[in-house]
């Protein structure tokens, strides 16, 4: 399916229905800034999909949920016993049937709020800039609003420019975020459960980090652009002496 539709008023957003209604959003826990970091890293890695490179890393993942919130080492925890009691054949068939062949289980945040129009076309735009804001270039395969990517994103933010980035790309797409978790509710994914950690961890989008985001964004990129393979290994998850690519493609 094209990025372009050819009427640009026509939308194919996936709403709620009474088949799949919305939830109403999760209560955020409390979290310092290095457990949503980690929560948001190994979401990212879960939420890939689930190839030898993914199943290596969920064992990296499986040594670091100890150290998150209750709430979030539960649904990440009881995430990893499903993955690891799958054979690899059943989970790739059933990523590829929940993620691949259901618009409503789109990965693709920006999806949600443009579907296949015109706009959808300048909202991936708007990713590339927020990337780019931060010192980052898009480097690899998945369009730049890949839900994953945006989780790696968020998750490597250190300094507060790059954290308000991170916050305004997953706050301002949050509806989206929502409508996935609801669309995996609704079909008892054990993929809810990774994206319900997720959720656990984002706050609302204040006034101050929205402004400021669309301030770094509409700036333009810095001098030096840092692509996204040349940062390391996606530490504390890379198996040991393992490249990046090997965990992420």
């Amino acid at each position: 399916m094209g990025l372009f539709s050819k009427s640009p008023s026509t939308t194919f957003l996936p709403r709620p229905t009474a088949r799949t209604p919305l939830l109403e959003p999760l209560a955020p826990v409390r979290a310092t800034p290095a457990q949503r970091r980690t929560t948001h890293m190994a979401a990212s890695l879960l939420l890939d999909y689930p190839d030898a490179g993914t199943l290596a890393a969920a064992r990296e993942v499986r040594d670091v949920v100890g150290q998150l919130p209750p709430e979030v080492r539960a649904r990440l925890g009881a995430f990893l016993d499903d993955l690891e009691a799958g054979e690899p054949a059943a989970l790739e068939a059933r990523y590829v049937a929940t993620f691949d062949l259901k618009r409503k289980c789109s990965m693709y945040l920006s999806y949600y709020a443009a579907g296949d129009t015109r706009k959808r076309g300048m909202a991936l735009v708007r990713f590339v800039q927020a990337y780019r804001a931060a010192g980052w270039e898009v480097d690899g395969e998945e369009l730049p609003d890949y839900l994953p990517m945006a989780l790696e994103f968020s998750a490597r933010a250190r300094s507060r420019d790059e954290e308000r980035i991170a916050a305004g790309l997953l706050g301002s797409h949050r509806q989206g975020i929502e409508v996935l978790r609801s669309a995996l509710a609704a079909m008892a994914s054990p993929y809810a459960l990774v994206v319900e950690a997720v959720c656990l961890t984002l706050p609302p989008l204040d006034a101050e980090t929205e402004r400021r985001y669309l301030e770094l964004v509409t700036s333009g990129p810095p001098t030096e652009m840092v692509g996204l393979s040349a940062m390391g290994p996606l530490e504390p998850f890379a198996p040991a002496g393992a490249p990046s690519e090997e965990v992420r493609r």
